[in-house]
């Protein structure tokens, strides 16, 4: 089969766009986890300015119109950076619908992703500018991510080639398997967002155990409430240990059940499938969920360090995108 040139172009640039998502993904993680995320109050500048060196020479100014908000270069500059990096991205998915509207008449090409990708990424400026507007609201900022993950999944999924050999009977199991995984996943690192964005991680300072017990208190309902501001509860009230708790415990159990799945997906993978792109994406989730595992476990026992928080996110990120590659090499072809 001779490939096209235009949609070869059409997935090279989807993939390097997907890894630029990648990018903001994990440096959105790395502003999150160093408290930057306000380091600019307003959007889309910055304290009015498109660079923090322009605020730096207007302090007084920046200062009277946000005095409840003092200017910090660094934390202004990581905010910046994410910025920046986000609005590329937003260019270079401009450019990818322009190459879908140039290869319509190409069979093959995705004509509708796109532009929904497109769509994507402006609700994704609209919750960016609400995370700043509404004081990093648990809700907004784990939304906020849900969208990252959304448009990078979308974004890998156009840069893979498609399959062009029959789906077998024995595989079709694997691909339902693999569909269940995909969304038990995305799952799971909703859990890990809202466990980041509510500060639970600290909650559970011990590893198996948490706080010493292996029932801890929890009160899953505070916990749980989408209405909450930013470490405060409905009342305004700090949002409590047991609450916490509750998140980071619940995120815990979601790591079982992922991991359990996980060994019965790859299992099931090499013993119906003969496929060795459907293998070797089974191995790499296999890869994915170990390596999350021991970052998650290491977080803890070494006290939360940023590095290691960060790299959790990019775990996550990994084991999503591997995940995807199992599904397309099964949802792809031709069931026979």
């Amino acid at each position: 089969m001779i490939k096209s040139r235009p949609l070869a172009l059409f997935r090279h640039a989807a993939r390097v766009a997907a890894v630029l998502a990648a990018i903001v993904v994990v440096v959105g993680a790395w502003v999150r986890l160093t408290d930057a995320g306000l380091g600019c109050p307003d959007w889309p500048g910055c304290y009015g300015h498109v660079h923090p060196a322009g605020v730096a020479e207007h302090l007084p100014a920046a200062t009277a119109a946000y005095p409840s908000n003092p200017f910090d270069y660094q934390k202004a500059l990581h905010e910046m950076v994410h910025r920046y990096i986000a609005s590329t991205l937003g260019l270079l998915i401009i450019g990818l619908c322009v190459l879908a509207v140039r290869n319509r008449r190409e069979p093959g090409q995705p004509r509708i992703l796109p532009f929904a990708l497109l769509t994507i990424v402006c609700l994704q400026g609209a919750l960016g500018a609400f995370t700043v507007t509404l004081l990093l609201k648990p809700l907004i900022v784990t939304l906020h991510l849900v969208g990252g993950l959304t448009t990078l999944s979308i974004l890998w999924w156009l840069s893979l080639e498609p399959r062009h050999t029959a789906l077998t009977m024995a595989e079709r199991p694997v691909r339902a398997l693999a569909l269940l995984g995909g969304v038990i996943i995305a799952g799971q690192i909703l859990l890990g967002g809202w466990t980041s964005t509510n500060y639970a991680a600290t909650a559970c300072p011990d590893f198996p155990l948490c706080q010493g017990s292996a029932a801890p208190p929890m009160d899953f309902a505070r916990g749980f409430s989408v209405t909450h501001k930013l470490g405060l509860d409905n009342n305004g009230a700090p949002l409590e240990l047991s609450a916490r708790t509750a998140i980071h415990y619940t995120h815990r159990l979601g790591a079982v059940i992922v991991a359990l799945l996980i060994t019965s997906l790859v299992v099931l993978a090499y013993r119906r499938s003969q496929n060795p792109c459907t293998r070797l994406a089974s191995l790499a989730v296999a890869a994915a969920l170990i390596v999350q595992l021991l970052i998650g476990m290491n977080l803890v026992l070494q006290g939360f360090p940023l590095w290691l928080g960060t790299l959790h996110n990019a775990g996550a990120a990994f084991l999503l995108l591997s995940i995807l590659s199992l599904v397309h090499s099964l949802h792809s072809r031709r069931t026979a």
